[in-house]
């Protein structure tokens, strides 16, 4: 028997802010909502359950004293079935800065962001079978 991530939860000030961003980042939709204002996202097409797990947005007023030491990591989908070519990262760089996303630097195979709170994730460049 095995596991699988179901939920990822990211703890914000500011739910509604956060959903409206993710949401356009991964192409989620809302979930459901729960009493304590928590927003839950996840994949049109399966919901929660599927076999990507859902995101969901829990409120705090706790500020975070350091780093997450979790951060997503995402990359690109493709190739492109019409043109059978990776994505444009650089186009896709400019909707995530487009959606609000802050950029924080550069790794070597990396951009890396900040989401509308602040907090880091990357974007990889695309992967193939052989990387």
């Amino acid at each position: 028997m095995a596991c699988r991530i179901g939920e990822l939860v990211l703890d914000c000030a500011d739910p509604e802010r956060l959903a409206a961003f993710w949401g356009a980042v991964l192409g989620y939709v809302e979930l459901g909502r729960e009493p304590d204002g928590s927003i839950e996202l996840g994949p049109p097409a399966d919901g929660y359950g599927g076999p990507l797990p859902a995101l969901v947005l829990s409120p705090t007023t706790d500020p975070r004293p350091v780093r997450l030491p979790l951060h997503l990591d995402l990359s690109p989908l493709g190739p492109d079935p019409a043109t059978e070519t990776d994505p444009d990262t650089a186009t896709e760089t400019a909707r995530l800065l487009a959606l609000g996303a802050r950029r924080l630097g550069t790794t070597t195979d990396r951009l890396v962001l900040a989401d509308p709170e602040g907090n880091e994730f990357c974007l990889r460049r695309p992967r193939t079978a052989s990387s």
